[in-house]
């Protein structure tokens, strides 16, 4: 039977053959360490469950709620915007509540793309940053990931070369998967180029808590003046307070895109169940001290991550902010790809970890491994690690020829 056309834009879902091999491989009695996805393990802040099942016993918040974001919950986030970035937004006009980034950025995809349409996007980059505007019929062309000048070239060289010319470009900084970070001027010089040229910016700021320099905190796009104008911010509960299955996201910025996204989301949903909306409200206004301990469980785990995995013979760099590192595939097993090699992870190593191909083409020579276990687990991995890589020449010389699997 032909597949439906939007199921046949959208490639196989690289990660769904890691996924089905770990559930094997536990099927069959092994421990396997996962830090494949990005599931946050550290509690919920209790203030923040607190506030939710307090929410949940007044009856009247089991009705429908509001596809835009509960009034308070919309003030919480412009005062967050306000406290954190020095930037301020109206709460009626510029912002959104979503059911998490991942499906505000979908639905912004369905709001501003007409079939053809070009958007730039990194390359490696979060899946949905690209196929959201597949699936609603748009194109899209490919740019570095990392902030720099080739970042810029390529930003020009589209504008020439494309046809029609790119309606929006994709920026994610700090960057799922590579945890590239990019600062102020950076972002300076895209809010330019965008205004120079007509051209929305979408930022994925879901990462934007996570980061392990304290005076260096991520900035946000609307911070340069104007960038208003041209830019709609996706930002998440998920990481920054472990909500991340209570799916509570925000879209801040552009009066005319938010209003686009909003009229969208009026046809689709009624907004997250009004307690999560109400906790995420209490998240975002209550005590910080849960955000400050929860960057230190992850500062503690990269370096460990770091340091254990380097005495094992596979070296890391420390990522700066995200709670993912971005791992070079080792040179001897390169060449069987990140797909292949996350695989013989899961055999050989009983450790999981995210293939950079999932993210892109241009990642495959990488893993991504996410901060997810505690720090024994991840000491735990490190020895498993080490084991695999002593036998790496008779691993390879068993498997299926490389040719093949490129």
């Amino acid at each position: 039977m032909d597949e439906f056309h939007k199921i046949r834009r959208l490639p196989p879902y690289v990660f769904e053959q890691v996924n089905r091999l770990k559930a094997r491989a536990r099927a069959d009695g092994a421990d396997i360490i996962d830090l494949g996805m990005g599931n946050p393990d550290l509690p919920t802040p209790q203030h923040i469950l607190d506030k939710l099942v307090e929410t949940v016993a007044k009856p009247r918040t089991n009705r429908y709620s509001a596809s835009r974001g509960i009034p308070g919950l919309r003030r919480a986030q412009a005062a967050y915007y306000s406290r954190r970035f020095g930037v301020k937004v109206d709460p009626e006009t510029q912002v959104v509540a979503t059911i998490g980034s991942k499906e505000g950025f979908a639905n912004m995809a369905q709001a501003i793309t007409a079939p053809g349409d070009v958007v730039l996007v990194p390359n490696p980059s979060y899946p949905i940053h690209g196929f959201g505007f597949l699936m609603v019929g748009g194109a899209i062309r490919h740019v570095p990931a990392e902030p720099g000048p080739e970042f810029f070239h390529a930003l020009e060289r589209a504008v020439h070369h494309s046809v029609p010319k790119p309606i929006a470009v994709v920026l994610c900084y700090p960057a799922n998967p590579t945890a590239y970070v990019a600062d102020l001027e950076f972002f300076r010089d895209a809010v330019r180029f965008a205004r120079q040229h007509d051209i929305f910016l979408l930022s994925d700021l879901a990462y934007a808590e996570v980061y392990f320099d304290d005076d260096n905190p991520p900035p946000s796009v609307l911070q340069v003046p104007d960038a208003m104008d041209v830019t709609v911010e996706f930002t998440s509960m998920s990481k920054t307070f472990s909500m991340a299955g209570l799916r509570m996201g925000f879209a801040v910025g552009n009066e005319r895109l938010i209003s686009a996204l909003a009229r969208v989301k009026s046809y689709l949903d009624y907004g997250a169940y009004t307690p999560i909306q109400v906790a995420a409200a209490a998240a975002l206004t209550g005590p910080e001290d849960c955000i400050v301990e929860m960057r230190d469980t992850y500062r503690k785990r990269r370096d460990i991550l770091v340091e254990s995995f380097s005495r094992a013979g596979w070296d890391i760099p420390a990522p700066s902010a995200s709670m993912f590192a971005w791992a070079p595939v080792p040179e001897k097993f390169r060449a069987l790809g990140s797909l292949h090699f996350s695989k013989l992870l899961i055999e050989k190593a009983d450790l999981a970890v995210a293939p950079g191909l999932g993210f892109g083409e241009h990642g495959d020579d990488f893993v991504r491994i996410a901060l997810v276990e505690n720090e024994q687990r991840i000491r735990q991995a490190a020895r498993n690690v080490a084991r695999f890589l002593a036998s790496a020449d008779e691993t390879l010389h068993n498997v299926i020829p490389l040719s093949a699997n490129r």
